[in-house]
């Protein structure tokens, strides 16, 4: 779990280590602004951005249940963000598995792509997708529902 706020806490510490700087230079407007952004950054890539994780066995039960895809993720992963980000409300819809947090759903996308835990790789109706266009995620949902 620590691993997961390793990126952000770096984005807010040297946010934090500029804006100090600046404002012992008197620039205290520029600090604030700076500091904002690093702490914008620290939240986008944190996993709390993301709806809440559950685990990979978990995430095929309700799968197979409701026909919806299945999001194996992992926190700092920029093609996760953007994602996420494109899916809009509707991403909560997804089962999302965090592969950090879960030894099963790593597990699982090292078996869908040759031993690489290379995310975000969507399941839908068992087969795996690697870094799919949010577009095309967006479609599946529409036809699970």
């Amino acid at each position: 779990m620590t691993r997961a706020w390793i990126l952000p806490m770096l984005f807010v510490l040297c946010g934090s280590v500029v804006a100090a700087g600046l404002v012992f230079r008197g620039s205290t407007g520029t600090a604030a602004v700076l500091l904002l952004i690093f702490a914008l950054l620290g939240g986008l890539n944190s996993p709390l951005v993301f709806p809440r994780s559950i685990g990979a066995l978990e995430a095929e039960r309700r799968s197979a249940a409701d026909g919806r895809p299945v999001v194996f993720w992992r926190p700092g992963c920029a093609y996760c963000l953007r994602l996420r980000i494109r899916l809009g409300r509707r991403a909560r819809q997804l089962h999302w598995v965090n592969i950090w947090r879960d030894p099963a759903g790593a597990a699982a996308v090292r078996a869908a792509n040759d031993d690489n835990e290379t995310v975000p790789t969507v399941v839908v109706a068992g087969r795996s997708h690697v870094n799919p266009d949010p577009a095309w995620v967006r479609e599946q949902l529409s036809r699970s529902a």
